[in-house]
């Protein structure tokens, strides 16, 4: 198993670990998506490859902090393929991830994950990584705004 950097060849095998990230999605949302995602400098995206195949990957943005005279690396999106999970695929791809993340400069490292049911083992991953659970996220949709105002969706 190695982890390496993301390749437009990678995009089908995408497009079914966000379908188990519960964002399902077709090729050509995420072939759009990429093309918007690596036209960023702040952005990054690894994937951890087993047997010639993608069984994870990771998408990090890094950013500034208005708090502190430093940067943050966000773990934006983080899957294992359902298959692979709890054979050290998810702790390798988060160590790429915090290597990327000091490459960056950055001072902290950090990812939001959903209060839901299926998410519980994945926090006690993350807590078994060194990660500490310190805050409550809020999200609101801007949708229907955008739709009201008629523009295209987001």
């Amino acid at each position: 198993m190695k982890v390496r950097e993301f390749q437009r060849e990678d995009m089908p095998e995408l497009v079914l670990l966000m379908n188990q990230l519960g964002y399902p999605t077709s090729l050509e949302r995420i072939e759009s998506r990429f093309s918007n995602i690596q036209s960023q400098p702040n952005y990054h995206t690894l994937v951890a490859e087993l047997n010639n195949k993608v069984v994870g990957m990771a998408g990090l943005c890094h950013n500034l902090f208005y708090e502190y005279d430093s940067s943050y690396v966000r773990i934006v999106a983080f899957i294992v393929d359902i298959d692979h999970r709890r054979k050290g695929i998810g702790e390798k791809l988060i160590r790429e991830a915090e290597k990327w993340a000091i490459k960056q400069e950055a001072t902290h490292i950090m990812l939001n994950s959903g209060n839901r049911e299926e998410r519980k083992a994945a926090h006690k991953f993350y807590l078994n990584m060194g990660y500490t659970d310190k805050s409550t996220g809020f999200s609101k949709s801007l949708e229907d705004q955008h739709i009201l105002k008629g523009n295209k969706r987001p």
